[in-house]
């Protein structure tokens, strides 16, 4: 399964300019773990790197001027870095698989004359098969909708070095004049008729694209949870459903499909809910007259079962998350902000041992990212997995990760817990 090694924004609200993990550019720094975890006080930032994604997510989805004014996000200058002068800017270096040669993804978009949001630039880029040194080669390369595409699975030769953005025209006029080039094979000069679409979502749908289409598919398959236990509460229209969707508020629904399809599966989630939650012996659902969905959680201690109207936040979350990860076909990128809200704070370190297991546990194991600000479930973390979001010079987020301070290292290989590291202040900057 496809897994992202690092990731840079920039001029994204308070995310300035911030890296996690392993870029092209970088090529010395760790890739980013299976399990990532963002930590950091209230303000400094965690909102808006979950959302970072979410925006990412909605401009494939929606088009970058909806993404913009979707989620309450109140529209490209109310998201835009104060006082930033550039474009809002991306960048994902991910791989298809653990043997695939890794992919850049870079986008920046920008606002128009007449404060529109538009695409600005847009590419794909990827080393050569062989190529060990030099900069990766351009595959995707789009400037306000305009510029080239590489056809299939392998790149051409037609040049020998890499082309700038601000080149673009150039190299579009040396491919309408080289006969070497054979673009009718290999190469596409191409024209979207909408700048506010990505192109990856137009050229990623046909076939002669199959990298552009697999990071398209990449990008679509991210879940990000914005679950509440209120919309679980729900009384969905009964049907199987194979996914929870990113509310929740079809929890009966994919309750229903588990039950049918992959029951042995079902089972092992309902005993771990009675391991993290005493009492609850069975979980079911039963149809209304109307055709509404009922979930049942029966107790040991009571006859008849409670309803999850009656149930507890956190009853909800830990069922509508195990419900997740044990999904047949997981998403490839789950993103969770605070889970630990609502939980008794003993179980948050057996969640996130949960969530890394799931991560770690199996060959198209998802990979899963956190924001949290709960001592009780970092304690279960390592340094590798754990970031620390803080606020810098002019009110701008830094990041950096835990395992970058040698005393921190030091302190958690003798046993202490990192949780109780930061409660402490060893992991606050200076």
């Amino acid at each position: 399964m496809a897994k992202i090694e690092g990731f840079r924004i920039k001029n994204y609200r308070v995310l300035k300019d911030v890296t996690l993990g392993k870029l092209w550019s970088m090529q010395k720094a760790q890739a980013l773990t299976p399990m990532t975890a963002v930590i950091g006080k209230n303000g400094v930032g965690k909102s808006s790197l979950f959302d970072a994604f979410g925006f990412l997510a909605d401009c494939l989805k929606l088009g970058v001027e909806e993404a913009c004014d979707t989620r309450g996000r109140g529209g490209f200058e109310r998201i835009c870095s104060l006082g930033a002068t550039g474009p809002i800017e991306f960048e994902v270096y991910y791989k298809q698989d653990g043997n695939a040669r890794p992919i850049t993804y870079e986008l920046a978009i920008d606002a128009d004359k007449t404060g529109r949001p538009y695409v600005k630039r847009e590419r794909l880029r990827q080393r050569r098969k062989g190529q060990k040194h030099g900069w990766p080669f351009s595959f995707l390369v789009l400037n306000e909708g305009k510029g080239i595409v590489w056809k299939g699975e392998e790149l051409g030769q037609p040049f020998d070095t890499d082309t700038e953005f601000v080149d673009l025209l150039q190299l579009i006029k040396k491919i309408e004049t080289d006969s070497q080039a054979e673009e009718s094979r290999e190469t596409e000069i191409v024209e979207l008729q909408d700048k506010r679409k990505l192109g990856i979502v137009t050229l990623g749908a046909l076939k002669q694209h199959p990298r552009i289409s697999a990071f398209r598919q990449f990008i679509e398959g991210w879940y990000l949870s914005y679950f509440t236990p209120d919309a679980a509460r729900s009384l969905p229209l009964a049907g199987a459903q194979k996914h929870l969707n990113i509310h929740g508020d079809n929890l009966g629904n994919v309750v229903q499909f588990m039950e049918r399809e992959h029951p042995k599966r079902f089972q092992s989630i309902l005993d771990r809910i009675a391991e993290k939650i005493p009492g609850i012996d069975r979980i079911t659902t039963e149809e209304s007259p109307d055709r509404r969905v009922l979930l049942r959680f029966n107790d040991k201690g009571f006859d008849d079962p409670f309803y999850a109207q009656q149930m507890s936040d956190g009853t909800l979350k830990v069922f509508a998350y195990l419900l997740l990860l044990e999904d047949p076909t997981p998403p490839p990128f789950i993103c969770i902000e605070e889970p630990e809200n609502g939980l008794y704070h003993k179980l948050l370190e057996t969640l996130a041992t949960e969530f890394r297991s799931h991560a770690t546990g199996r060959k198209n194991a998802p990979q899963i990212f956190i924001t949290t600000h709960q001592p009780y479930f970092v304690d279960a973390l390592s340094p590798e997995e754990t970031w620390i979001l803080e606020k810098g010079q002019g009110g701008f987020s830094t990041i950096r990760r835990a395992s970058d301070d040698a005393t921190v290292k030091a302190l958690v290989d003798e046993g202490l817990p990192l949780g109780s590291l930061w409660y402490s202040d060893y992991l606050d900057a200076g």
